[in-house]
């Protein structure tokens, strides 16, 4: 019997013990979802009033207070955006590369891709100084085009890349023409074919192949200079670099143009004189 009523005391007394570990326990836990939830609220209130730097800091205090939860990436995406909103790319930058070590399978990487190339591209200026953060910019959106491709992040990407391109064929034009200039002629071929075999969707494209027919004309290269000229003819033959160039070979060309146009104004303004009695 004494045994029994001492196994018995044992009993009580552990079960109590453990259920007051398990009570504290959940109110440990509530408490620190409370925390998260308070500091999250603090950082959106923070973001919507302006005060960037004070609303990251608080998603990033919601973040490390509970880094198992399931709002702990997007606090840690709302510290990148806050920093993003006010222009602190830098900052915005190092808060997305650390979410995409941290939080490799995030449901959000599509946003994440798409964020970063935007920080890199509104830091583009001019297309001579700012070559790093086009070439990062171009990265990014090319990962949102290759693994996300039906977002809406992807056609934005492929449009920002079109202007990208358009950025890096003006660099190089700029370079070959400079080269052009110092009659430095091999540097400036290989700027003008640089844009024919990279960038040749963009609007340098016409004057690339006219420059290319002016720099092997000049250096007496005659069939390659009627090469580019071909090539320009058959793609822009209603361009002025078609014009250009076709009045290199052809000296009478400029006088011919300038009689054409003489007597198309004259027909011109007969057709609208004729025109106008109609209506009177």
């Amino acid at each position: 019997m004494f045994k029994f009523l001492v196994f018995f005391f044992v009993f009580v007394l552990f079960f109590s013990c453990s259920k007051e570990t398990i009570k504290n326990s959940t109110i440990k836990e509530k408490s620190l979802e409370l925390q998260v939830q308070a500091a999250y609220k603090e950082g959106m209130e923070a973001l919507d009033s302006g005060d960037v730097l004070y609303a990251a800091k608080k998603f990033n205090e919601a973040e490390i207070l509970f880094p198992q939860a399931n709002s702990a990436p997007q606090s840690a995406l709302m510290a990148a955006y806050s920093y993003y909103t006010q222009d602190y790319y830098g900052d915005a930058i190092a808060e997305l590369q650390r979410f995409l070590k941290v939080y490799p399978t995030s449901k959000d990487l599509g946003y994440v891709y798409y964020l970063l190339a935007i920080c890199y591209y509104e830091q583009i200026v001019d297309e001579k100084k700012d070559l790093q953060s086009i070439i990062n910019a171009k990265k990014n959106f090319n990962i949102i085009l290759k693994n996300y491709p039906n977002t809406e992040y992807a056609i934005d990407a492929e449009f920002k890349i079109d202007l990208i391109n358009d950025i890096l064929a003006a660099k190089e034009m700029y370079l070959g023409r400079y080269y052009f200039d110092k009659k430095k002629w091999i540097p400036a071929i290989n700027r003008f074919r640089e844009i024919i075999d990279k960038y040749d969707t963009t609007i340098y494209a016409e004057e690339a192949l006219h420059r290319l027919v002016e720099v092997h004309y000049s250096i007496g290269l005659i069939d390659e200079a009627e090469k580019y000229a071909q090539l320009l003819g058959y793609n822009y033959q209603s361009s002025k670099w078609y014009e250009n160039s076709y009045s290199l070979f052809d000296k009478n060309y400029e006088k011919r143009k300038k009689k054409r146009l003489k007597t198309f104004k004259k027909k011109s303004g007969g057709l609208i004189k004729k025109f106008k009695t109609l209506l009177e």
